[in-house]
């Protein structure tokens, strides 16, 4: 008996380490009852990282004015993009964005914005790589929440949602070392090419045939193929923290008349990720520094965990996520009019120079 106890225990152990979540946990019914449509979550796990967004979410002073007059032309320099905004506005989404990006840098304006040796900031210049990605991804912001309403909702996003306050945001990925051969990262069809380039490319990851008994000339997907096809499916169910049910019938997950709408949801969040990485990360390719690049040279791009980072929908809500608000980032922007002051003291009345 008492070697029965010790290996119970042992066995216990081995649980604990190996990272066993405790029950009980919910099952939530997605569809009707008996056939598996179910999300399977740990409310003590959800709640921990419900109430963490809640703490670490930023406070944001103010609100934008209804009927917003732009800035007199002449207000600031190079201004590409926030043209459309009123000086007041302007000033307020400047401290945004130093919350929502820089917060963690303890650099504040200066992350983006040039200072000489003279303690001087340069606002206007653009020979800091930070402020012309820092434009491109307000341009991006602003195209989402513009374009792409039927993925994030009238909510939208904003720059805390992948942010989180850090310089970087978490998830982004590149394209991996030559010769690494992990499962989870590669299908070998077409080489070394790595899972996470669906969200870059306009491939299909469908796998099954949609008739029966026509040989194999009418369907060449290997099972190298399918393995790729159930990676992609894992990595964005990690992506959302839910099972395959949250989008597919349990039985018959390729047939789209029966499946969730959240199918139809995820899809156009593919598209928009894969329009976002073409238009803007890409484009991107010649800022990015060295230290920012990944194995084989390429800059950072996005995949689905970037936003949601394990969460089905990004944040759980939370509305220090939203871009609602936020006229800066749910218009498409203007450039403004230059002013003649190229230089400006940090302190100085005005905030010339920014994106």
């Amino acid at each position: 008996m008492k070697t029965r106890g010790l290996s119970l225990m042992a066995s216990g152990a081995l649980l604990f380490a190996a990272g066993c979540e405790l029950p009980p946990v919910d099952a939530v019914d997605l569809g009707f009852r008996g056939v598996g449509m179910q999300n399977v979550v740990n409310p003590g796990t959800l709640q921990d990282s419900m109430q963490a967004i809640a703490a670490r979410a930023p406070s944001i002073s103010g609100t934008a004015p209804e009927d917003m007059v732009p800035a007199p032309e002449g207000t600031w320099e190079n201004v590409q993009v926030l043209g459309h905004l009123s000086e007041a506005e302007f000033n307020r989404f400047m401290l945004n964005i130093t919350i929502w990006v820089a917060q963690n840098t303890g650099q504040g304006c200066n992350y983006c914005h040039v200072v000489n040796d003279e303690g001087q900031v340069n606002f206007v210049s653009d020979d800091i790589y930070t402020k012309v990605v820092s434009r491109d991804m307000i341009r991006m912001t602003q195209d989402i929440n513009t374009n792409w309403s039927s993925h994030v909702g009238d909510v939208g996003v904003n720059c805390w949602t992948c942010h989180q306050g850090e310089a970087l945001p978490t998830n982004y990925w590149f394209f991996a070392e030559d010769g690494r051969r992990d499962i989870q990262r590669y299908f070998v069809n077409e080489r070394d090419r790595q899972i996470e380039r669906y969200n870059l490319d306009e491939e299909g990851v469908r796998v099954i045939s949609q008739t029966a008994l026509r040989g194999d000339s009418d369907n060449r997907i290997s099972t190298n193929d399918t393995r790729h096809a159930y990676w992609v499916m894992l990595q964005m169910s990690e992506a959302l923290g839910v099972n395959c049910t949250y989008c597919h019938t349990s039985a018959r997950f390729s047939d789209w008349e029966e499946s969730p709408p959240a199918r139809v949801h995820a899809l156009r969040g593919v598209r928009m990720v894969r329009a976002m990485n073409e238009s803007y990360f890409l484009p991107l390719q010649p800022e990015w520094p060295e230290n920012r690049l990944g194995p084989l040279g390429d800059g950072p791009k996005l995949q689905c965990a970037t936003c949601h980072i394990g969460a089905y929908k990004p944040q759980y809500s939370n509305p220090a996520s939203y871009g609602a608000g936020h006229p800066a980032i749910t218009r498409i922007g203007v450039p403004h009019g230059g002013s003649s002051d190229a230089m400006m003291t940090m302190g100085m009345e005005g905030t010339q120079g920014m994106p």
